[in-house]
């Protein structure tokens, strides 16, 4: 029986490298590949500035490939990524919103544009490094399933995949937790076993968004404006709205005598709303752009936990089908900062159930 061939997208990290390691030991025909994103054809700028995909990313990666002794080819997604993941991050601060690029990535580039490249040199599946899992519900779909390390779980960023993709992907390193997956790259010696984990924004290293999107758009970057109250009380001027999100307390340079919140960003009119504390807890969110998983639809209402961040450990909530592609949530408990740009995703005993772009608190 010829083996399963498996494309595995190396990232130069600790996580992909096991995974395709773990692969190779279970019997599939491993191929390492890692994504050409960054725009510069400057090697010292790829270097400096590349993150989890720039040059020395694609040495450490290919040095594992060559440890490993599976062949390893750097592919070029620049295109790809400058627009549906780059373009995507200065539009949507633009209007106001606060994008997740990892999401875009994931489905757009890790997975629509990879798993295109890898299915025409003949691979059956292409793989990755994230901690999470991949399961059949008793219907027969596929859906994300919660990694075994609740601290590591990256289920949120990956609730945009679909069928078909989920169908032709595997997800070794779900099953361990990242003290095991380091002890694995230890124990069969490869070189990036104790290399640290990536924290940044790959294109934005050094965390300064609004200074990359003025670089980007150059006058269209938005000017200065005013921090209002919820009412119109024009409390001070902001530096402009790319500045800013919900929940924000560092920065605003406010002289109130106590901490307030951004709890509103209006880029028709320039200005960043201000409140206290309680302001920035709501208990009902729309979504669209729905993207249905480990259900096929929302034919009725349904209680389940969603989470509305990264990092958020997710709360109760009903939700239902208000409009052809608009959710709405209803939260038993209020949550912190509904960020409208960000993703709620949808969960039921540890699995994605589907999720969408959060729209605001109101339609």
């Amino acid at each position: 029986m010829t083996k399963k061939k498996v494309v595995v997208g190396m990232s130069g990290g600790v996580d992909s490298s096991v995974a395709a390691y773990l692969l190779k030991e279970q019997g599939y025909d491993v191929i390492g590949a890692t994504m050409q994103i960054w725009q510069d054809e400057e090697n010292e700028a790829v270097e400096e500035n590349g993150g989890c995909c720039g040059q020395s990313a694609v040495d450490d990666a290919r040095r594992v490939a060559q440890m490993l002794d599976i062949p390893y080819y750097v592919m070029n997604f620049k295109d790809e990524f400058c627009h549906k993941v780059m373009d995507y991050f200065v539009e949507e601060y633009l209007v106001g919103r606060t994008p997740n690029p990892c999401i875009a990535c994931n489905r757009y580039v890790k997975w629509e544009s990879m798993l295109r490249r890898s299915m025409e040199i003949g691979a059956d599946y292409i793989a990755t490094g994230h901690y999470a899992r991949i399961m059949q519900t008793p219907e027969g779909r596929y859906a994300i399933r919660n990694s075994v390390t609740v601290g590591k779980d990256q289920t949120y960023a990956l609730y945009n995949l679909t069928q078909e993709q989920l169908a032709h992907t595997l997800m070794p390193v779900g099953e361990y937790t990242k003290d095991e997956i380091r002890k694995i790259a230890q124990d069969v010696g490869l070189p990036v076993a104790h290399k640290p984990d990536s924290q940044e924004i790959c294109f934005i290293p050094d965390h300064d968004y609004a200074a990359y999107i003025e670089r980007e758009v150059g006058e269209r970057t938005p000017k200065k404006g005013n921090f209002v109250t919820k009412d119109g009380q024009v409390l001070g001027q902001h530096q402009g709205i790319t500045h800013y999100t919900i929940g924000q307390r560092k920065g605003l340079n406010l002289a109130m005598g106590h901490p307030v919140f951004v709890t509103g960003i209006r880029p028709e009119t320039d200005e960043v709303v201000i409140g206290e504390a309680d302001d920035v807890f709501g208990d009902t969110l729309y979504c669209n752009n729905i993207n249905y998983m480990g259900m096929a639809d929302l034919p009725k209402p349904r209680e389940v936990l969603a989470k509305i961040r990264y990092a958020h450990g997710g709360e109760r909530c009903i939700i239902e089908r208000v409009a052809e592609d608009v959710v709405k949530c209803t939260f038993l408990k209020p949550v912190r900062a509904i960020t409208p740009g960000q993703a709620v995703v949808f969960y039921e005993d540890g699995y994605v159930l589907g999720g969408g772009s959060i729209v605001g608190t109101a339609m």
